[in-house]
């Protein structure tokens, strides 16, 4: 909006009972300052918040100069851990929570702020969130054991909102998924699985009547206790999938605590982690993970296939960017060796809310010429995909 056309925007607000509101409004979003035209002074908690946004989105910053009426708006915390500590505090109090997880990513990453959380006090202030525990695992090796406490309490909170957002439904998605993958030839009137008994049966068709005479039924089973399916997670914990981390470790846990599923979860870089003896414990499995490093997809999917003893009614979840830093023809080998033996073969570029990745587009091209097609995953559509993969059918793909 051009000066002359806020100045008549000013003036037409001054005759409009609701025009004060929509002065307001255009301050707060343009910061103040002589050149935003509204001529509007904050008080109270508008002076507050547009203070709290200062700090952080103001002039000097990497976001320009955004200065406000009277007081100019100026970013920078001071980079002590009194004035963070007050500006959390004062975020949580003017805006929502999923404001909040935002501000405070965009401090960690416009103001360098991660050295701050090494201490108790400032941990206990921040929103927990995903990207939250992602950086304090990155900060692990580095954090004194004065803090560790802290976080692992952060880490808890977060992973307990995940499993009460995720477990449940991954657990009904995937049991009826074990139960519809246990076929029997006898089946009830309501277990008959219509579809595969008509292609069973089209060899029946009588053409005088129009219909296919079931000579064999298909039906879905119930899955018993004994009747297990095999899953490895296996997960990249190079820096930039910490997110997907976090999720996936989740996600291990949920499905550990299903009989009918033996699972194993690995994660790599250049190095091999089994961590499947912690999946009781989601939290000790994020704080077994290293994230950071190289990337060796061949040296964890041979690991990964050391493992396999039932290919048929196993599936593999590679979740990577594959950037490979190992021998690439060995890595595409062993998927087509794995594919080959009947194991379901799933390639998540990333598992996580964070809209599209990078990644590593040749290896993705070749994987799905292998026919293991490589996409990003939600969370939320994560239990369709494991439901596709345990009943061997086409995969859910966004």
């Amino acid at each position: 909006m051009s000066g002359t056309d806020m100045s008549a925007a000013v003036g037409q607000d001054a005759a409009d009972p609701a025009g004060g509101e929509r002065l307001r409004r255009w301050r707060m979003v343009l910061g103040g300052g002589d050149a935003d035209g509204t001529g509007h002074a904050l008080t109270g908690r508008d002076a507050a918040m547009d203070a709290a946004l200062g700090a952080l989105y103001g002039g000097g910053g990497e976001g320009g100069s955004r200065r406000a009426s009277g007081p100019a708006r100026s970013a920078g915390l001071g980079g002590s851990a009194p004035n963070v500590a007050r500006w959390l505090g004062d975020i949580r109090t003017y805006f929502p929570s999923s404001v909040v997880q935002v501000m405070q990513r965009d401090a960690i990453e416009r103001l360098g702020l991660s050295i701050l959380l090494l201490e108790p006090e400032m941990l206990e202030a921040v929103e927990p969130d995903v990207h939250l525990v992602g950086t304090l695992l990155s900060l692990n090796k580095a954090m004194p054991e004065t803090t560790k406490e802290t976080a692992r309490a952060v880490v808890r909170k977060v992973v307990e909102q995940l499993e009460k957002r995720l477990a449940t439904r991954t657990r009904a998605t995937l049991t009826g998924a074990l139960d519809r993958s246990a076929r029997i030839s006898r089946p009830r009137h309501r277990d008959i699985d219509w579809d595969r008994t008509i292609r069973a049966n089209l060899k029946n068709y009588l053409p005088e009547y129009g219909t296919v005479v079931p000579e064999r039924l298909i039906g879905y089973g119930r899955a018993a206790q004994s009747v297990k399916k095999e899953v490895i997670l296996c997960i990249d914990q190079s820096g930039s999938m910490a997110a997907s981390v976090v999720y996936a470790s989740v996600f291990g846990a949920v499905l550990a605590s299903m009989r009918s599923i033996a699972t194993r979860l690995v994660v790599f870089d250049t190095a091999v982690v089994d961590l499947t003896d912690q999946l009781d414990d989601p939290v000790d499995v994020l704080f077994g993970t290293q994230l950071g490093g190289g990337t060796d997809i061949n040296r964890a999917l041979a690991y990964c296939q050391s493992k396999i003893t039932r290919p048929a009614d196993t599936v593999v979840v590679l979740i990577s960017d594959l950037y490979e830093g190992g021998i690439r023809n060995e890595m595409l080998g062993r998927v087509a060796a794995m594919k080959g033996a009947g194991v379901e073969f799933v390639t998540l570029l990333a598992l996580s809310d964070e809209g599209a990745p990078a990644y590593d587009r040749e290896h993705a091209a070749a994987l799905a010429a292998l026919g293991a097609p490589a996409f990003a995953c939600t969370p939320d559509l994560f239990p369709e995909v494991m439901a596709a993969a345990l009943e061997k059918r086409p995969l859910p793909t966004p």
